[in-house]
């Protein structure tokens, strides 16, 4: 997709040239899941698919919407003097969230917008088309009307959407990954500090394939918010002993050296994961700076392993495509990517083997689940930016 077929589906949609248009790409995360909200590292990137949006100001405070993906709901349309929540917004919501959490900081704007949105973001497919949105109001936010505000701020307040705006008890990754990657890097995440560096993702001959279960994710609909409350009290139970803020905090000798504190089977095992993870996550990004494939594969399928039993959060769709992932030629690792119960997973994959992977990885779940999955390179690429003509 390019500027002049935006353009063009704008005016359709608008009777009038966009003044600029914009893109907000989804993200993968090579490693580091539900460590996000443990204290702990992740290591994501943002990717090429994600989602457009073509703009132009009012010269009142209406602000209008049109999604190309969801034509059915028609153009929305809310004021600027009105930004509270309400379910009639429908999709439009994390646009109108953005605004109402900048607003409360004192970052408001005057003139309204009419905005044309379309993304190629596989739907419900867990690769973060919230963030992506988000992202892209934040990045109007800069470049069309100057705001003073920093990028991690932006970030910031994309997760404030989630959690304030929205309910739902997300990290800070989705939101740092999308608006902050750069074209062929990942990002390695101390989430507790947002310090973070960049780390050049070079795969000597192999690819990193995206594979959509075509399973629809919802966050309010999964145990997402239950796998956080059960860390958090895990945590709590450490805490009475330990001087630690986060599981973060441990390593995995530590942890098992206190896990008597926590008392309860399950607990354990979800905070061994977040602990554990956050170690696979560092050791995956040193083995990535030295170009040891090998060694970020068996960690890549590491984090699988310890996400179906420890964490519980895969399912009989990632399992399939995961485990048929394995028993293929030229697969350096493959796992989930992510908060699970449907989505993506990801899989190194040799370059010349890419073909026969997906047609054996994708006959064989097809054959178990009884639909097709899809398959997509992923070209790790620029965060949320302004497309020039």
């Amino acid at each position: 997709m390019d500027y002049a077929s935006l353009a063009s589906e704008y005016k359709e949609t608008f009777n009038a040239e966009p003044q600029r248009v914009f893109f907000s790409p989804g993200r993968i995360n090579l490693i580091g899941e539900y460590t996000d909200f443990n204290g702990g590292h992740v290591f994501p990137a943002a990717i090429s698919l994600g989602t457009y949006g073509a703009f132009s100001k009012r010269d009142d405070r209406t602000v209008r919407m049109f999604s190309a993906n969801l034509p059915k709901a028609g153009t929305i349309e809310f004021s600027l003097d009105d930004l509270s929540y309400n379910e009639a917004d429908n999709w439009t919501k994390y646009f109108k969230g953005m605004l109402f959490e900048l607003a409360k900081q004192g970052k408001t704007i005057d003139q309204g917008f009419d905005l044309y949105v379309h993304g190629n973001l596989p739907d419900g497919s867990g690769l973060s088309s919230s963030a992506s949105v988000e992202m892209l109001m934040a990045q109007i936010l800069l470049d069309a009307y100057g705001q003073d505000i920093s990028r991690v701020d932006l970030v910031k307040a994309g997760q404030l959407v989630e959690n304030d705006y929205l309910g739902l008890n997300t990290g800070i990754m989705d939101q740092f990954a999308v608006f902050m990657g750069k074209k062929d890097q990942a990002i390695l995440l101390d989430t507790n500090t947002l310090k973070y560096q960049y780390a050049p993702v070079k795969m000597d001959g192999y690819v990193v394939v995206i594979m959509n279960t075509k399973k629809r994710r919802e966050l309010t609909d999964s145990k997402y918010n239950e796998r956080r409350a059960q860390c958090e009290e895990a945590l709590r139970r450490l805490q009475t002993k330990l001087d630690i803020q986060t599981l973060g905090d441990l390593n995995g000798d530590q942890f098992d050296e206190n896990s008597y504190l926590i008392n309860d089977d399950i607990l354990i095992k979800r905070a061994r994961h977040a602990v554990v993870e956050n170690q696979r996550t560092l050791r995956a990004f040193d083995a990535l700076q030295n170009n040891d494939l090998t060694t970020f594969g068996n960690l890549v399928n590491a984090s699988h392993i310890s996400l179906h039993y420890d964490f519980a959060v895969t399912g009989t769709e990632l399992d399939t495509l995961v485990e048929t992932a394995w028993q293929q030629p030229g697969v350096l690792g493959a796992r989930m990517t992510g908060a699970g119960f449907g989505g993506c997973a990801i899989a190194i994959v040799k370059e010349s083997n890419v073909d026969a992977f997906e047609k054996a990885v994708g006959d064989t779940y097809n054959e178990k689940i009884g639909h097709p999955a899809e398959f997509y390179i992923a070209h790790l690429a620029d965060g949320s930016h302004e497309l020039t003509k």
